[in-house]
This record gives structure tokens, C-alpha cells and sequence, in this order.
């Protein structure tokens, strides 16, 4: 498939929506609505294997940041960030030196790049092996000496990063598209953190569960379960509210907005949600909003407004967080 990029034009008002509908078709997409023009739909199975081969891709270069960064509460040293172009690493210590690498899901490429001048640069296409084998030599060639672990984090049956030729399918289309998709709602989750006047995290998207999330702390320290993990004893010793966007996977076969109180308070399934497409979910134990759902209200963004707020203020309510904390 061409890996051909939007044209400028097509995103003017009605220009995506006149765009040649039999081509999009071939993409899996179907005809283009104005609606879709601003909220694309992102048919999971449509871009699934151009979804699992990107999810390795930032399992890689977040495991970059992970390796070099000092260690945070919370993992906070290990998420990566939205771009006008991407996602990124943000800037990574290498001695008195620093490094960033970015996803440029734009014009498709890895770029990675170093206070001291040098950039190398990857077309973003291929297995997950080659991936691993080029970010590794780019390293090298850039005097970054750095060991990851080759086995992907919190995924089902993981392949280790020199061995996964599977993983192999990358649509520059499908890409951009996720990419339109994330960008819009890190601006919505941005405008949601801005109101919180506790200790709040950045909008960050977690490489290891492919979502974008922003959480916000009470103070109170949690004890993690006897058998947590080493992901949940670091990640889970405080009391938390946290909110985002995941592109599904094989369980839950769609995207969706999510939002969840940690530790569980009693009740939290008879919390009030708006909009109405929005409810608990049993399985999960989050509440959930189709992106779908979303998407193709009147007012998307006010509808996940409503979302978040109405999710945040029930969880709240029920783990006694103070009224002040939040205008919502």
C-alpha cells in the first residue's frame, strides 16, 4: 500500500470530505463524512496490524528513556509525549549530554537527536527486528551507549524486540490518522488538567498499554497489594484519579475514552456519567466512553468534557477528595 501523506487541503472545511471516496474505500475506511474530516474514525481492525507494529516501535525508543532517565515516583520518568509531529522521549541524560528521540508520524520517520549536534534518522516502516537492530547501530554512531530489555512490557505473548519479524506491517496513512486522533485529544485532556490544583501529571502516553492518560494525586499513599508486580508496586502506592484515550486492543476491539478512581472506592459503578453513550464497565473496572461515540455527537470534545467531568466529580465525591482541588 502507497504510503502517500494528506495533502494540506484536505483538511480545509469539506475539502477531506470531498476527497476521492473509491480511495478510501481501498484504505478500509469507506466514504469520508465532514464530521470525519476533524474526528476520523479509527476502525480497530482496519489498522490493527499498523497499531501492533507502532506499539513496538515506542516500546523500543520508551525503553531508551527508561534505561538513561533517573527514576520517578509513579514511572514518571518513562512516558512519552505528543508533538505537532508525533510522539517523543523528551530530552534523556547521557552523562553531561542529551538525547531525544521522535516518532515524526507526519512525514514517517524516527529522528533522533543530540545536544552535541548530531541527528540520525530512520524511515519508520519494516519489522520490529530491523527497528531494534538500526535504533541500536544509530546509538552507537551517535556515542550513546545504552542496554533496554528486548522483552516487550505488558503485552500478551511478547516477542523479544531481535527475534520479532512478525510484527512487520506499517500503513503511513493509518499512522497519521491514529496520529490526527491523538493530537486532538491531548489538546482535550490538556484543557481537562488545567483546572486541577493538586499534584497532576502531565498528559503522557504510556508505551507499555498504548494510551494517553493524565492523573491526578490526592497525597495519600497506597499500599500495593502483597503480589503487585514491579510495574503496580511502583506505579500503584498512591491514590490516584486518572483519565485518557487507548486505541483498544484484542480484548476490547475499539477505542475508547476511559477514567478510573484508585484504589476502587465502594459505589463507583452507580456514579451518574454523562454523556449517556458512557457507563461502568465490570471487566475493565473503569468507567468507558466509545471514541465512536464521541466522535459523532454534535460537540465531541464537549462530550468527552462531560466525560472526564462527570467522572472525575463521582470518583471524588466517593474518595472524599476535597471540593477545592478541582473547578469541575
Amino acid at each position: 500500500m502507497e504510503h502517500g501523506r494528506l495533502s494540506k487541503s484536505s483538511f480545509s472545511k469539506g475539502g477531506f470530505a470531498a476527497a476521492n471516496c473509491r480511495d478510501h474505500h481501498r484504505r478500509g475506511f469507506g466514504c469520508v463524512s465532514e464530521r470525519d474530516a476533524v474526528w476520523p474514525a479509527l476502525p480497530y481492525e482496519v489498522w490493527r496490524q499498523t497499531k501492533d507494529t507502532l506499539h513496538m516501535y515506542t516500546q523500543v525508543i520508551g525503553k531508551l528513556r527508561l534505561s538513561l532517565s533517573p527514576p520517578e515516583p509513579q514511572w514518571a520518568h518513562v512516558p512519552l509525549y505528543v508533538t505537532a509531529r508525533g510522539l517523543t522521549t523528551s530530552s534523556i541524560p547521557v552523562g553531561l549530554r542529551a538525547m531525544d528521540a521522535e516518532l515524526d508520524l507526519i512525514a514517517h520517520e524516527l529522528v533522533i537527536r543530540c545536544s552535541d549536534g548530531k541527528v540520525e534518522r530512520r524511515p519508520l516502516g519494516g519489522d520490529v527486528a530491523a527497528f531494534y537492530s538500526d535504533v541500536m547501530n544509530m546509538l552507537r554512531r551517535m556515542d550513546v551507549e545504552v542496554a533496554i530489555s528486548v522483552v516487550p512490557s505488558e503485552v500478551s505473548d511478547p516477542i523479544p524486540f531481535p527475534e520479532d519479524h512478525a510484527h512487520d506491517t506499517y500503513v503511513a496513512d493509518h499512522a497519521t490518522r491514529f496520529f490526527r486522533v491523538l493530537s486532538m485529544v491531548d489538546v482535550v485532556l490538556k484543557e481537562h488538567r488545567a483546572s486541577f490544583r493538586g499534584r497532576t501529571s502531565p498528559v503522557q502516553f504510556f508505551w507499555g498499554t498504548f494510551d494517553l492518560a493524565v492523573t491526578r494525586y490526592s497525597g495519600r499513599s497506597v499500599e500495593p497489594p502483597a503480589d503487585a508486580g514491579l510495574i503496580r508496586r511502583v506505579g500503584g502506592d498512591a491514590e490516584v484519579i486518572c483519565a485518557g484515550w487507548w486505541a483498544g486492543d484484542q480484548r476490547v476491539p475499539y477505542s475508547a475514552f476511559f477514567a478510573y478512581g484508585y484504589p476502587a472506592p465502594d459505589g463507583i459503578d452507580g456514579v451518574d456519567v454523562r454523556p449517556r453513550e458512557a457507563g461502568w464497565s465490570a471487566t475493565s473496572g473503569e468507567f468507558l466512553l466509545p471514541y465512536d461515540a464521541a466522535r459523532m455527537s454534535s460537540d465531541p470534545p464537549g462530550a468527552i468534557h462531560a466525560f472526564l467531568n462527570s467522572t472525575y466529580r463521582g470518583a471524588a465525591s466517593l474518595m472524599g477528595w476535597s471540593r477545592e482541588l478541582a473547578g469541575v
